[in-house]
């Protein structure tokens, strides 16, 4: 009878490793701007995940989840490509806002340099889709191009917006794109009119000897660019927040009330088609950022106003896409991975006290270079049969970790030309090994090294290391009146000396030790040595969020129709 439980024993490793030696199906569900507050199985008592809480329950839940940047367009590059945004110039910077991609008629986004795990997995025979959020860019010299779009970056299938929700596209809201920027325009907009006024009064007496063809030629100028803002400004809705199917346009501007379930029904069509696998697919959620468009079937639901209604209606479309999972008899080949791309946005919108995220019992959020709020995030992994199920693992992991994880699986390999800052995550959620593999985790805001984590080897001890974080007004945790906090700059605190935190008995970073203690000492020293090799390993690259790179270009503006007439709803006609 002893030898019946080393049998079965067998039989179960057995079954782990054919599991894993085949191509498993991956799903992957990535929600925008979801505080790891602001869910059932991370805590929150208020708010209804019932479909997010199933996947802790069947899986793997990771509550040192750490993403690779606070802001969406950087974060999302680190997760396609496993590499910090650092290096491969999708870091933005304060300068105008451009902290991420600010219009689809810009010329910067992902690198066509760098190498997608979709763009892996391709070559290894799976179907490979995205639906929703991309963010990552369109095109580069023409409208036509595509050379950021995702059918150019692995993808077989893409249905979504190549943009990001903002204010702008529901009418009702007032814009939120470029504030500062509108509101400087402004001011020169003023200038220039007394400006020109000032010319034509002293021209006219003849108080100046200046002559007219040059007045004429820098009015003319100046009202090109003013112009040119204004087209630019008054028809948002029509140049970015636009859907595509692959490279045509379906909605121009795209309908709000609409996405959700078209979201749904795409993806469910996608598992059907691929069923037969292996297959990825990628839904990237637009909730819940803001303006927190919720269908009417789902306002006013919730305890936390439409901020509540938004969540739990991401959470019904979560339940609907694992549905089609059971439905196709895929559950046991399918890994599943469910995160945010960063922390919760504090500063929230309308100025309503439940119009903002919760990061839960950590500081900062969105945009808040290396605050614990900002960065940590909600982390699942489910495959039953491989993975053990209701599970939990609080040690440091990256949303970058899903690139090196996902290509082993779909028996690929990553480019050997170039640093993967990703991890394999299989060895840490088989339970092969106590650690993960991150000693060192640096965090940027915009191109600014703003803190340092060291899981300390042989030990349950997290260090983090803070040189800069942002300026907040005294009793707020949040830069209120602002879109988003600063990263250089007077908005800034730069810390001299760092301040250092134990994670693993102050994740809140409350309590920073003394300066003057030799443990203080050491540990900097450990994390000063790391930055100096972290740094060392840089190279200078195209920096694809500045300057001319994020502004604007009408030659590059997708359009349905005849540009500038760019609007249409082919969904509808059909």
């Amino acid at each position: 009878m002893a030898i019946l439980p080393l049998l079965l024993l067998v039989l179960g490793l057995f079954r782990v490793n054919e599991a894993t030696a085949q191509k498993p199906n991956i799903l992957l569900l990535l929600a925008d701007d979801l505080g790891i507050g602001e869910v059932g199985c991370f805590g929150n008592n208020t708010i209804r995940t019932p479909n997010i809480d199933r996947l802790a329950r069947e899986g793997v839940k990771l509550t040192h989840h750490i993403s690779a940047a606070p802001l969406c367009s950087p974060s999302r590059s680190a997760f396609m490509t496993g590499r910090y945004p650092i290096r491969t110039g999708m870091t933005g910077h304060d300068d105008g806002g451009k902290k991420v991609i600010l219009w689809t008629g810009a010329s910067g986004g992902l690198p066509t340099n760098e190498t997608t795990f979709a763009k892996i997995l391709k070559e290894q025979g799976y179907s490979t889709g995205i639906i929703g959020k991309w963010h990552l860019g369109v095109s580069c010299n023409t409208r036509d191009d595509f050379c950021h779009h995702p059918l150019n970056h692995g993808f077989d299938y893409f249905y979504g917006m190549p943009f990001t929700l903002v204010n702008d596209c529901e009418v009702t809201r007032e814009s939120e794109t470029a504030r500062g920027f509108k509101k400087e325009l402004w001011c020169q907009v003023q200038v220039f009119f007394i400006t020109v006024l000032t010319l034509l009064i002293s021209k006219s007496w003849k108080c100046i000897n200046i002559p007219w063809t040059l007045i004429v030629a820098g009015t003319l100028c100046g009202t090109l660019y003013f112009l040119y803002w204004y087209i630019a400004f008054q028809f948002l809705p029509y140049w970015n927040c636009i859907f595509m199917r692959n490279f045509e346009i379906v909605e121009q501007p795209m309908d709000l009330e609409t996405r959700a379930g078209q979201i749904v029904k795409e993806s469910k069509a996608f598992i059907n088609r691929n069923k037969d696998g292996p297959f990825l697919l990628f839904v990237s959620f637009l909730h819940i950022h803001t303006p927190l468009y919720t269908t009417k079937k789902f306002r006013g639901r919730s305890k936390h106003d439409l901020y509540g209604d938004n969540i739990e209606e991401m959470d019904w479309m979560i339940g609907q896409i694992l549905e089609s999972i059971d439905q196709e008899g895929l559950i046991n080949n399918t890994f599943t991975y469910f995160t945010s791309d960063h922390g919760g946005y504090l500063e929230g919108m309308d100025g309503s006290p439940h119009l903002k995220g919760s990061n839960g019992i950590y500081r900062g959020g969105k945009g808040m270079g290396g605050l614990e709020g900002g960065i940590r995030v909600p982390g699942i992994v489910r495959w039953p049969g491989v993975l053990p199920a209701n599970t939990v693992i609080d040690k440091p992991t990256s949303l970058m970790d899903i690139y090196p994880t996902v290509t082993k699986l779909g028996q690929g390999k990553p480019p050997q030309d170039r640093i993967i800052d990703g991890k394999d995550l299989m060895p840490l959620l088989q339970g092969h090994v106590a650690q993960s593999d991150h000693e060192f985790m640096f965090h940027y805001c915009d191109e600014h090294l703003h803190a340092v984590r060291w899981q300390q080897p042989n030990s349950d001890i997290v260090w983090k290391v803070h040189y800069i974080s942002p300026k907040f007004a005294e009793g707020a945790g949040a830069c209120y009146g602002s879109k988003l906090c600063s990263c250089s700059g007077e908005k800034v605190v730069y810390h001299v000396p760092p301040l250092l935190y134990n994670l693993s008995n102050d994740p809140s970073e409350k309590n920073p030790l003394p300066n003057d203690s030799g443990l203080y000492g050491e540990v900097l020293q450990t994390v000063q040595e790391a930055v100096a090799h972290h740094k060392a390993s840089l190279h200078v690259v195209p920096r694809q969020l500045y300057g001319l790179n994020n502004v604007w270009k009408p030659w590059l503006q997708p359009c349905c129709g005849t540009f500038p007439f760019c609007w249409c709803n082919k969904q509808s006609a059909k």
